[in-house]
């Protein structure tokens, strides 16, 4: 009989963990922006970046104490450059699990194995067959001992917590997807055991049901630091070595993942809401969150590089991303600098979350902050941002804007339309911008590659305006003459083109805060909101 204890203990890891069962998860409407696959770019074979990485790796020392994090890279990158292999296959033979799969908790205190079980499957997959790199007696060992997942229990629950508590996506992929992996290498390789069979088993038809209910409701843990990077590490696995089936479905749901980084950030300036966890709330870096890392090796890769090649604190994903297979797709990668002549897309993430919303124009992207929809929800709302063709890398060095007051527990950071934003709360302007023309609370900024900027800033309003006026006393004059009266602008502001914006500064956690457009009233319950939808010109 379980002790009250115990269920209390389990009852407060739920608010931690993947408190909502990935397989009865709601599918959202697609929507009418369709997420892009063709691929006809000519990759290169060849990145100095991506070698760097690599080098870098093989040169780390083995650390048997490392953790579920670092040694298998470490091992890895010594196979994929052939050094120190006589030393790399003694370690190996020497090995024995750490610990266990699943996340850990009081209840399963020595959890995480998968982390490394991941590597683990990714070096069998990849050295498996190639006795002068992986000896013989060392590919039994690690595939008989080191992968300890095999057959068909899918773990959809927490370990040890009394299947009171779902596991998270990315334990799940990580956990099933070296299952999955394990079984197919042993069918592969002439174990007729029905046991390894996972068409027989019911493997295959469980991890593509997982995957799908993640390319249909978007993902759960979307945008998460830390754990974006291993649900992507753990789909590039599938994506590279499972069956026809399964390969495709990951790949379809990494250019899910991807399609939302592209129309979410600028030149891999990214700073979306996103869920889990709290602890990396203060979190000010721009282009080095664990999806950006992946973004830039796999751009290594093109025709003409970007130089962008800051990796820090996210080295623990670029070996992988530098190694395996998968690439982007070719509109992926465009929109990642060319935002064309611009969009309005809002991203849907489902019941009890936030959405993704961005309006770009050719040379910037208005990024919304979300919004926290309780203790429990995990979500960790982020100030409306403005991202321009420049150099910034921190928040500091951007215009961006949040309230009400400091607490992103109480923030709604939605307020963002075309080319427009608002939110309750001032707006901060980056050191060394000063404004070529103000009158009062208004200023308007020049800013780089001819965007001007309007901003209005107060104790508890703020708003931004992007315009296509060249003259910026003219856009002034425009913006004040059909915005007299600045109480107003609490709620109503009347956009220079002609246009009239209606907002909610303080709208309900799961509203949009932009109400109507010209009187034109939407649907601001993002519960309800699809995949992906909007404009793209």
């Amino acid at each position: 009989m379980i002790s009250t204890c115990t269920v209390l203990i389990m009852f407060g890891i739920a608010t931690n963990l993947f408190s909502q069962n990935v397989s009865h998860r709601r599918e959202l409407a697609k929507g009418n922006i369709e997420i892009p696959h063709d691929r006809k770019l000519h990759w290169s074979n060849e990145s100095l970046f991506s070698d760097t990485i690599s080098s870098n790796w093989a040169n780390k020392a083995i650390q048997p104490e490392s953790g579920k994090v670092n040694n298998p890279r470490i091992l890895l990158a010594k196979l994929l450059l052939k050094k120190d292999i006589a030393e790399v296959n003694k370690y190996i033979l020497q090995a024995v699990p750490w610990g266990v799969t699943g996340s850990v908790w009081a209840g399963n205190k020595n959890g995480d194995y998968d982390f490394s079980l991941t590597v683990l499957s990714t070096i069998l997959y990849f050295f498996g067959d190639q006795p002068d790199v992986l000896y013989p007696e060392t590919t039994q060992h690690l595939l008989n001992v080191l992968l300890t997942e095999d057959g068909n229990k899918f773990h959809y629950k927490v370990p040890n917590s009394a299947g009171l508590v779902y596991e998270t996506e990315n334990h799940l992929l990580m956990t099933e997807g070296s299952r999955y992996l394990k079984n197919r290498w042993k069918q592969l390789h002439g174990d007729t055991n029905p046991l390894y069979d996972n068409v027989a088993n019911g493997m295959e038809s469980k991890l593509a049901a997982l995957i799908l209910q993640m390319n249909n409701a978007g993902l759960y843990e979307f945008n998460s630091l830390p754990y974006t990077g291993y649900t992507i590490t753990a789909l590039l696995n599938l994506e590279a070595f499972a069956s026809e089936k399964i390969k495709t479905d990951a790949r379809n749901l990494l250019d899910y993942m991807n399609w939302c980084y592209a129309l979410g950030s600028y030149g891999f300036k990214h700073f979306a809401p996103m869920r889990r966890r709290y602890d990396k709330a203060g979190f000010q870096e721009l282009t080095t969150d664990y999806h950006s890392i992946f973004m830039k090796v796999w751009a290594g890769y093109l025709p003409n590089p970007p130089a962008d090649h800051n990796i820090q604190g996210g080295e623990v994903h670029a070996l992988l991303a530098a190694c395996m297979p998968y690439r982007p797709s070719d509109k992926t990668m465009k929109y990642l600098f060319d935002k064309g002549e611009g969009y309005f897309v809002k991203i849907g993430h489902g019941k009890g979350a936030c959405p993704e919303i961005y309006a770009a124009g050719k040379n910037y992207l208005l990024s919304a902050g979300g919004s926290n929809r309780g203790k429990s929800s995990d979500i960790v709302a982020r100030p409306i941002m403005l991202f321009l063709n420049d150099g910034a890398t921190n928040l500091s060095q951007t215009f961006h804007l949040s309230g009400p007051g400091t607490d992103f527990m109480k923030w709604n950071n939605t307020g963002v339309y075309k080319n427009f934003a608002a939110a309750a709360g001032p707006v901060f302007i980056p050191k060394g911008q000063k404004p070529v023309a103000e009158d009062g609370a208004w200023k308007i900024f020049a800013c780089i590659d001819y965007v001007l900027l309007a901003v209005y800033s107060s104790s508890d309003v703020g708003l931004l305006y992007i315009s296509n006026e060249k003259d910026p006393a003219m856009l002034l004059k425009k913006i004040i003459m059909l915005n007299p009266d600045e109480k107003k602008l609490k709620s109503t502001f009347h956009l220079p083109e002609g246009k009239t914006v209606e907002y909610d500064l303080l709208a309900k956690k799961n509203t949009w805060v932009i109400k109507s457009v010209d009187g034109k009233h939407f649907d601001r319950n993002f519960d309800h909101w699809p995949l992906i939808a909007g404009d793209i010109k």
